[in-house]
C-alpha cells in the first residue's frame, strides 16, 4: 500500500474518533447484523441419513442383469464387458477396482 509521507498524520484519538463514526454509520445499515437464510427452513431441506422413507416410490425401473454385463467381484456393481479388466477363477473384476 502506497504511503502518502506529506499527508498530516493523525493521533490516536483521532483515529479512533474516525473508527466509531464509522461503527455508528455501519449500525444504521439495513443489512449490517442479519442473516439472510433462516435456519429453521434450511434444516428442513435437509434429508438425514435413516430418514424414514417409507412412503416414498422407487420411480426406476429395475432390470436384471444382461448376458453382456457382469458383476464386480470388489465393488459389486454390474459393468458392461468392455470393462472388464480380469477374470481369475471366476473371480471378476472391473477396470476401476482393478487399479
Amino acid at each position: 500500500m502506497a504511503t502518502d509521507y506529506d499527508a498530516p498524520r493523525k493521533t490516536d484519538e483521532d483515529q479512533s474518533e474516525d473508527s466509531l463514526e464509522e461503527l455508528k454509520a455501519r449500525r444504521h445499515e439495513k443489512n449490517s447484523g442479519k442473516v439472510d437464510e433462516d435456519e429453521t427452513e434450511a434444516a428442513e431441506s435437509f434429508e438425514l441419513p435413516g430418514a424414514d422413507l417409507s412412503h416414498e416410490e422407487l420411480a426406476v425401473q429395475v432390470v436384471p442383469r444382461q448376458n453382456d454385463e457382469f458383476t464386480c467381484s470388489s465393488c459389486f456393481l454390474v459393468h458392461h464387458r468392455s470393462q472388464l479388466a480380469s477374470d481369475k477363477k471366476g473371480v471378476l473384476v472391473c477396470r476401476d477396482c482393478d487399479g
